[in-house]
């Protein structure tokens, strides 16, 4: 069986999580298909961690359903040994050494892979001996990620992992995040609002803001979907059907709209020009947060 044909590796509807009066999720449609590495960007407060933490069963939906490879997520102890989850802040214990962390890895995971921990800790240069309290947060995050990829799971969560670490920490976690996925054949969801490491390492891409999957697909299809149209101001009103604005800028005698279209561009009588996947997210960003603006 393809990737393309296998269950996805998770699937909402009308997924939502409410804490008090605030709402975390919205009425959440998505799915994601199986042998991806997806991001999932947004701004602080989006609702990225309480989707990454409902996928791992720490949370419990308010309405709506969830399934993580096919099954309610956590719902066993079989179901938890085929996902990793590397949380925000890459929490280890200081107390115990590196050694000690695999150790206790290998006691609770029937799925342990020995092998695969030893070596990803050497590579990284980690020492077997060292308490874990006195790493660096770059070598607790490689820590945390060897932890979770030596279960050998199906699904490997991070919640923000790289965002306190230098930019050469987080090069190398990153670098270690695709050799892993790679070496399990493993699919990968990675939360962060540091939109050059999603461009690094992600095929897919999901856009939440607002409580709300704003737009979702991969990569490679968004940005051919989508373009920048320049033309004199005002005729940017009339566009042919088919055509989606997502945001327009009136600038001078100009104007311009980031478009999603059905339709190829060449049959669009303006100057079309490609855009950046900064340009796609931050153009969906701002209607999220125009139209929030607009409801209060």
């Amino acid at each position: 069986m393809s990737h393309e044909d296998s269950v996805p590796v998770l699937r909402a509807e009308g997924l939502t999580k409410r804490y008090g009066r605030r709402v975390a999720l919205n009425g959440v449609d998505l799915t994601i298909p199986a042998g991806r590495v997806v991001g999932l960007v947004g701004p602080n407060g989006a609702g990225k961690s309480t989707l990454l933490n409902l996928a791992c069963g720490l949370l419990e939906p308010t309405s709506g359903s969830l399934r993580v490879l096919g099954s309610r997520p956590a719902e066993s102890a079989a179901h938890l040994a085929r996902v990793g989850f590397v949380a925000q802040d890459t929490p280890v214990y200081p107390s115990f050494s590196v050694a000690d962390h695999l150790r206790l890895g290998a006691r609770l995971n029937p799925s342990w892979d020995q092998e695969l921990a030893e070596r990803r800790i050497a590579q990284v240069g980690l020492n077997p001996g060292q308490k874990a309290g006195r790493l660096s947060g770059g070598q607790r995050a490689q820590l945390a990620m060897t932890i979770a990829a030596a279960k050998r799971p199906e699904l490997l969560i991070f919640d923000e992992p790289a965002a306190a670490l230098d930019p050469l920490a987080r090069r190398g976690f990153l670098e270690n995040l695709v050799e892993f996925v790679a070496e399990l054949g493993a699919s990968a969801v990675l939360s962060s609002h540091l939109l050059s490491d999603i461009e690094r390492v992600c095929d897919h891409l999901i856009v939440l803001c607002a409580a709300q999957v704003q737009v979702a697909g991969k990569v490679q299809d968004l940005l051919a979907a989508h373009h920048r149209l320049v033309a004199p101001r005002g005729e940017l009103d009339r566009l042919p059907a088919g055509v989606e604005v997502v945001r327009m800028e009136n600038n001078g005698q100009y104007s311009r709209a980031l478009v999603r279209t059905d339709v190829p561009p060449p049959s669009i009588p303006y100057r079309v020009e490609p855009v950046t996947l900064e340009e796609l997210v931050l153009g969906y960003m701002s209607r999220a947060f125009a139209a929030g603006e607009g409801t209060r």
